[in-house]
């Protein structure tokens, strides 16, 4: 039965929607770390956000916990886990699926982490962004900040269509 309860916790968990990008659930993005029952039978949920300060959080911990309490599960628990830091490598390859198709540019790969020391740079690595409209590759970026943190503006220069380009972090 606990075996049950828990597979049924984590279907649960997994299905609530991102509040930013409601075309992805927050098992698509990547952000659920574990789903679990303590001892005392709780369920304890661990996320990573995609950023630290990220003002979805609150929303998706309110989301979780009222799933789970209208499906029985009165005692829930949701940490936040900072390390390993989210990473947009940890986007399912459906969740790349689904932005594409809701017109998003989906992230490239994360940028690996080096050794030594870091280098300063005060303007945004290029990146290579294809239009998720007509797949041109002859793009602009118009702000690095879009509707949200994890979010650039774009602007295809082909079919001039703006579009949103979800960050490789």
């Amino acid at each position: 039965m606990a075996a049950a309860a828990h597979e049924d916790a984590r279907t649960l968990v997994e299905s609530v929607i991102d509040p930013e990008m409601p075309m992805l659930t927050l098992a698509d993005l990547g952000v659920i770390r574990d789903v679990d029952i303590d001892q005392n039978g709780a369920v304890v949920v661990t996320i990573t956000p995609t950023y630290s300060g990220c003002p979805a959080l609150a929303t998706m911990r309110v989301d979780i916990e009222q799933l789970l309490n209208r499906h029985g599960y009165n005692q829930v628990r949701v940490d936040t886990s900072l390390t390993p830091p989210w990473s947009s490598d940890w986007i399912t390859e459906s969740g790349m699926r689904k932005l594409r198709e809701a017109g998003y540019s989906p992230p490239g790969r994360a940028p690996a982490p080096g050794t030594g020391p870091v280098p300063l740079t005060l303007t945004t690595p290029p990146r290579a962004v294809s239009c998720p409209q007509c797949g041109s590759p002859r793009t602009e970026l118009v702000s690095e900040f879009g509707a949200t943190l994890c979010k650039a503006h774009y602007r295809c220069i082909a079919c001039l269509e703006p579009f949103d380009h979800v960050k490789e972090i």
